[in-house]
């Protein structure tokens, strides 16, 4: 709803004015002329109708864009329990091949049960239930 133009004008809204006259300046739309003597007129505003004369030539700014939501964080819980599925099936294959892989595929076991594990702590972390405070 558009204020009455005879209110007074807050610091803040000159400070907006202001904003919005260096963003048009940045498109190409005040030269630098015209942006020291409406930045000037802004500043020595006393009413918001002295503010909105000094864009009404000028058209609305796009609103800035939503912020990003930040990247998902792996808990600290989570990343060990991937180092250590990583790490203890490589050591695992890293010694099977040492020793002639020949034979039945035993890491295979070891896989599959630290897999189980890690499939239970990435389902704790989904829930937000990984922190081992909490328990």
């Amino acid at each position: 709803m558009p204020s009455p133009p005879d209110l007074r004008a807050s610091d803040a809204d000159r400070e907006r004015t202001a904003q919005a006259l260096r963003q048009h300046a940045a498109d190409g739309r005040l030269d630098p002329s015209e942006l020291d003597e409406r930045l000037s007129e802004a500043y020595g505003a006393r009413t918001r109708g002295e503010l909105d004369a000094l864009t009404a030539d000028l058209p609305e700014l796009a609103p800035p864009a939503p912020p990003r939501a930040p990247a998902p964080r792996v808990s600290p819980a989570l990343r060990s329990s991937l180092i250590t599925f990583v790490s203890l099936n490589l050591v695992c294959l890293l010694v099977w091949l040492a020793t002639g892989a020949n034979g039945g595929f035993w890491p295979g076991w070891v896989l599959l049960g630290t897999g189980i594990a890690l499939i239970f702590r990435v389902a704790n972390a989904l829930r937000g239930d990984d922190d081992p405070r909490k328990r």
